[in-house]
């Protein structure tokens, strides 16, 4: 419940989620949550076999992280850079599902999904005071940018590809095939700025009508500006709030 009221800034409005410990349900409302009351049980035979775990991808489980996750050692204060699970068309909800996957790896910190949005451009994403101070590192502590404003400097945000980019999952997706197309969405111009006509409708739209803009990993850029349709399945990072470097 703690965690309901603490991220639900970042769940969609008109979003249920189930408790499983108290077998509560709820629905996400523009003022915060509702508690949804259900009907009488309807029980079933005692000798059922149990139901399916819950899974995000029934077709393709996941695969359990290569390291231990929970147990990094970041070192000095950074941002982080991760890759969500699987690859996603131009509908999703981005910021939820970085919360989620980062908390099913372990990581109790907050994740911002690397996109401009309708309210955000990218380069503002991180706040002011530490987009010069602090690294930007991959999952297991390699740096990928030297700072947050090196990204946005117009030369489309290069480094190198000798650094790997790994999922919550501990995934490189550079090499591994969940990800045939290497390509991260930003719908952001070379500055971080967003450009409204080319994030498939914030973020909303998975119609081969509408583009997003993305990068093409191989060229070692994050923010090279390529359009691609809304339908296609592309990887999405996740980036870690400074703020919650700070915790113990």
């Amino acid at each position: 419940m703690d965690d309901m009221l603490q991220n639900a800034h970042l769940v969609t409005e008109g979003t249920f989620i189930y408790l499983r410990d108290s077998t509560e349900f709820f629905i996400r409302v523009r003022a915060g949550w509702k508690k949804l009351q259900l009907g009488e049980l309807i029980p079933i035979p005692a000798d059922s076999p149990p139901p399916p775990a819950l899974s995000s991808n029934n077709l393709h489980p996941l695969r359990p992280p290569l390291t231990s996750v929970s147990s990094v050692n970041y070192g000095r204060p950074a941002l982080h850079l991760v890759a969500l699970n699987m690859p996603f068309s131009g509908d999703v909800r981005a910021d939820f599902q970085c919360f989620q996957q980062a908390r099913h790896a372990g990581l109790l910190s907050t994740y911002r999904a690397f996109l401009s949005s309708h309210l955000q451009d990218l380069s503002t994403v991180v706040r002011k005071v530490e987009r010069y101070s602090l690294p930007i590192v991959n999952l297991k502590g390699q740096v990928l940018f030297n700072n947050w404003d090196s990204i946005f400097s117009g030369h489309g945000g290069q480094f190198s590809t000798r650094v790997p980019i790994y999922s919550f999952d501990g995934r490189d997706v550079m090499t591994d095939p969940s990800w045939p197309e290497k390509v991260v969405w930003h719908g952001s111009n070379p500055h971080g700025v967003r450009l409204e006509d080319n994030y498939c409708e914030a973020w909303r739209s998975a119609s081969t009508a509408v583009t997003g803009l993305a990068s093409p990993l191989s060229t070692g850029k994050i923010l090279d500006q390529k359009a691609y349709s809304c339908a296609s399945t592309e990887n999405r990072a996740a980036k870690k709030q400074p703020r919650d470097l700070a915790r113990p």
